[in-house]
């Protein structure tokens, strides 16, 4: 069975059109500092062209709770992603409010960063490069055991996914400038990497 996939970073209208021809799981927001980030009413647009079978997932760092509520409540994002400082007591409050599924990121820098999170409320975890976006990869035998589903991320591209997938197993995959072509979304790339992935 093939891994969950998350296309993130979308800004456009055609990169929109992409993932709709493509049919990745998710896509991502961001809504975060970032050469990637939007608007609420950029991405209400954009929300607006996705296909209902994509998932759109919201990419926050250190966000306010009241601002990640008013993008779920106005049905912009359907998912919620960490990637900044936010605690467990954070984590817990946000699902306290709303029901949507949260993913917490995890900067994978040495061996046991991944297990310090093992027990969060959150609904998955997602193993990155330090920063995120990077298009780097990580040393993936620093990862260790992981007994819980995880979003596997940091510098995925058509070159790598086949043996991260076959060699970590992760629930999902979180690809970014892996699908990019002089830092924007590339639609030949998008759909390239779901047919690996999906094709085994």
């Amino acid at each position: 069975m093939y891994p969950k996939i998350k296309i993130c970073g979308l800004m456009r209208q055609c990169d929109i059109d992409a993932v709709n021809a493509a049919g990745p799981e998710y896509i991502g927001f961001v809504f975060a500092e970032s050469r990637l980030k939007i608007s609420a009413s950029q991405a209400e647009s954009l929300r607006a062209r996705l296909s209902p079978y994509i998932t759109p997932v919201g990419v926050f760092v250190n966000e306010s709770i009241e601002n990640i509520l008013h993008l779920v409540r106005g049905g912009i994002i359907d998912v919620v992603q960490l990637h900044g400082y936010e605690d467990e007591e954070y984590i817990e409050k946000l699902k306290s409010l709303t029901d949507v599924t949260i993913v917490r990121a995890v900067s994978v820098q040495k061996t046991g960063d991944a297990q310090k999170w093992l027990d969060t409320c959150a609904d998955y975890i997602l193993l990155d490069n330090k920063g995120g976006a990077t298009g780097r990869t990580f040393d993936w035998d620093m990862i260790g055991e992981v007994p819980r589903k995880f979003f596997l991320a940091g510098g995925l591209n058509a070159a790598n996914i086949q043996s991260a997938v076959e060699k970590i197993g992760p629930y999902g995959v979180d690809i970014s400038t892996g699908v990019e072509t002089n830092g924007a979304k590339d639609a030949e790339k998008i759909v390239d990497i779901v047919r690996r992935i999906r094709n085994g």
